[in-house]
């Protein structure tokens, strides 16, 4: 039995190696083990390749969790601006995209090797391509069995991430480990993920697939997102799509504001008078992309404009600042980029991340009910969350 650890942190994704550094640098004796052949799988495949490592404008109100309290302890003390000075001092090319939302200039590549070499620095080792057989609790800690052989240590850390993408390696070992100790878990479903359609509404937009509204603001179940929607053979998407599908229910109707910020009945009165002759799908295409505005008027007409009356003119505002679509589903697990749900903060510290009734057993990351909007909230949860898991180990 292998004792020279003082803590084992199972998974090496962005959680995981926060852990492991936030630790190693107070002087921790750590071993990271993970069952993938490379660290950081998601950190490299996020952001088209460029990882968006954190937000700005990161606050609370960017989760969903049954405890919405929660996360706060965690994020306070570890902020984007503390990761970004970290980015920083690697002098890390990045830049930002939109609503706060920072990406590498290069590749993602940049932060995993960053993070890696942070790891060697502290002194953490790292074991890939390492499955783990069991996680028992000892009168001294823990005893783990593993491919890599069998480990004793006071701590373990549980960094396994959620469901979301399993050809990246995911699995729901976390929630497994979770149950074996007796710990209670929040129903889990893929969040940040494309909604599909089915029946008439996929032949309606089907055809039109690749096709970009930008801004449009999407509602459901009481949330807004304003943002790019696209347009695809399976259903919606894009950024406005992947936000509202965390709050979004099966059998509930997303509402699209195509029009966003404009008085739509005052913009058709004006062109009712200034193009009276003009069909309504040519009075459409200069605020909507054309192949769009012709779908929506072969689903309720096309009059020429000085047909309109008033309540046509007032049911069309309407439709365009509220245009109705069912979704069948989502896509799933498959292209989700995270999972909701997971280990029930009830159980957990949220200054620590440790479970209450297990003595060093830690969760932190994607696989606790905690679950950020689209634009580097995830991963600053998983920072936050891994460096307050990380001190508490550190100052045992």
């Amino acid at each position: 039995m292998n004792t020279d650890y003082d803590a084992i942190v199972i998974g090496a994704g962005a959680a995981g190696l926060m852990t492991a550094i936030t630790a190693g640098k107070l002087g921790k004796r750590v071993l990271v083990l993970d069952h993938a052949n490379k660290a950081g799988k998601k950190i490299l495949m996020s952001g088209g390749g460029r990882c968006n490592f954190t937000n700005m404008y990161n606050e609370p109100s960017n989760f969903i969790s049954r405890n919405p309290h929660f996360c706060k302890s965690a994020l306070a003390r570890y902020t984007p601006w503390d990761f970004i000075a970290l980015v920083n001092e690697y002098e890390i090319p990045h830049h930002e995209k939109t609503l706060g939302q920072l990406f590498c200039d290069n590749s993602s590549k940049d932060i995993l090797n960053m993070l890696l070499t942070e790891c060697e620095q502290a002194g953490v080792t790292i074991r890939l391509n390492t499955a783990i057989d069991s996680v028992n609790q000892t009168d001294n800690g823990f005893s783990l069995q593993t491919a890599a052989g069998d480990f004793s240590v006071p701590a373990v850390v549980v960094a396994t991430g959620g469901l979301s993408i399993p050809k990246m390696g995911a699995t729901g070992f976390g929630y497994q480990i979770a149950k074996q100790f007796g710990l209670q878990t929040e129903a889990t479903r893929a969040g940040l993920v494309p909604l599909t359609l089915s029946g008439k509404p996929l032949d309606t937009i089907a055809p039109l697939s690749g096709l970009a509204l930008t801004p449009v603001r999407v509602s459901s179940n009481g949330q807004q997102f304003e943002e790019a929607m696209l347009c695809t053979h399976r259903g919606i998407s894009g950024p406005a799509i992947l936000q509202i599908s965390s709050y979004w229910q099966a059998g509930e109707t997303v509402l699209v504001d195509l029009l966003p910020g404009l008085d739509s009945l005052a913009w058709l009165e004006q062109m009712v008078a200034e193009q009276p002759n003009a069909e309504l799908k040519t009075a459409l295409a200069y605020k909507l992309p054309k192949r769009f505005a012709e779908m929506l008027c072969e689903q309720f007409g096309n009059p020429r404009l000085k047909q309109l009356d008033l309540p046509q003119r007032q049911q069309w505002a309407e439709r365009l600042h509220g245009w109705p679509i069912k979704p069948s589903g989502t896509e799933g697990y498959r292209t989700a980029e995270v999972t909701l749900g997971g280990v029930s903060t009830d159980e957990l510290s949220s200054k620590t991340l440790m479970c209450k009734n297990v003595a060093g057993l830690y969760f932190v990351g994607e696989v606790v009910d905690v679950t950020g909007h689209l634009g580097g909230h995830n991963f600053q949860w998983a920072w936050a969350s891994g460096h307050a898991a990380g001190e508490a180990i550190g100052n045992i």
